[in-house]
């Protein structure tokens, strides 16, 4: 792939140009049995707590399960958190009322990871990128939104042509662009990126990628990049959070992170990526068996049944993401 390097730069402290602080913040969600009567908790995210500032790009990996997509939508306030603080622009956005809450949606946008499932199939394009400015632009009239959308359109890299068509006669690389299309006619501040490139050829997945940094620049755009793809993630991020079983375990600058990776997990992770060519960021590190049932963790690091370097301390303590070393934070105990 032909991706750009990015140029913003990198922090990990609360500062001027935090755009998002996020604080404690904990996802537990009501497990019922056929009768509805509640009979456990599925913990998908357990303290969580990162910056975002302006301009960056923040990646967000872990297996299918770990809680990405749960911290996106729970940023969102798709989901409501149970506890800790969501601090967007300087206002505390957890927990707020719907019409805070929609004022917020205008600066805070997600792009959801199957783009056909944002766009209405009975709608045109027209009507799909009109809609945004109906709602919260009430103001604009016909003549001036359809201005805003054609420019947006353009923007993305699609003809205005595409206006009369529905969903379903574009492809997935352009249900993308339409996606991103309906997202910039609000002009937000920071977007949520759920695997914007999952599903998608290679060549799409560059094109992609370079429009979404394009867009970056010509929109004084953040993103949280949600992804699976680490090879992906460590062309276009800044700085990266590692999940498991929702924790973040490992957080950093994303050169510091790939080559010397803290956390076990993150080097089985880094060690599962193809080799074409070249040398593989790690050495082999294989894990065994499957991740333990969110309703049902173990004590202590909720790691240690997949560990290699598991000690007993592992099964008595929990362990907290130290700052041990620059720009890089890692919640093992006897990390190095």
């Amino acid at each position: 792939m032909n991706v750009d390097a990015p140029s913003a730069p990198r922090r990990t402290q609360v500062n001027e140009r935090t755009i998002l602080d996020v604080r404690q913040l904990t996802k537990h969600f009501a497990v019922r049995n056929a009768f509805g009567f509640q009979k456990g908790v599925l913990r998908a995210l357990d303290d969580v707590s990162f910056t975002v500032d302006k301009g960056e790009i923040l990646g967000i990996v872990g297996e299918s399960g770990c809680g990405k997509s749960t911290l996106g939508k729970t940023i969102m306030g798709i989901h409501q958190p149970t506890s800790g603080d969501l601090i967007f622009e300087g206002n505390d956005i957890a927990g707020q009322t719907p019409s805070a809450a929609r004022e917020t949606r205008r600066h805070l946008q997600y792009s959801y990871q199957d783009p056909g499932a944002s766009l209405d199939p009975r709608w045109k394009i027209r009507r799909s990128l009109h809609e945004p400015l109906v709602i919260h632009h009430g103001s604009l009239g016909y003549d001036e939104r359809e201005e805003r959308v054609r420019a947006i359109l353009q923007a993305v890299g699609l003809p205005a042509g595409h206006l009369d068509l529905y969903p379903h006669e574009i492809s997935g690389g352009q249900q993308r662009r339409v996606g991103l299309a309906r997202i910039l006619t609000l002009q937000p501040s920071l977007v949520v990126l759920d695997e914007p490139t999952s599903g998608l050829d290679v060549s799409v997945q560059a094109t992609i990628l370079n429009l979404l940094l394009d867009l970056r620049k010509q929109f004084d755009l953040t993103y949280l990049f949600i992804s699976h793809d680490l090879s992906v993630v460590r062309m276009i991020c800044n700085r990266i959070a590692v999940m498991y079983l929702g924790k973040v375990v490992e957080f950093g600058e994303i050169e510091a992170v790939f080559e010397t990776p803290r956390h076990p997990y993150t080097r089985s992770l880094l060690s599962a990526i193809p080799e074409i060519g070249g040398a593989r960021v790690t050495d082999t590190f294989t894990l065994e068996g499957e991740p333990p049932n969110p309703g049902n963790l173990p004590s202590g690091c909720r790691f240690r049944n997949r560990c290699p370097m598991v000690q007993p301390r592992c099964a008595e303590i929990e362990p907290e993401l130290r700052a041990d070393w620059p720009g890089q934070e890692a919640a093992c105990h006897f990390a190095a």
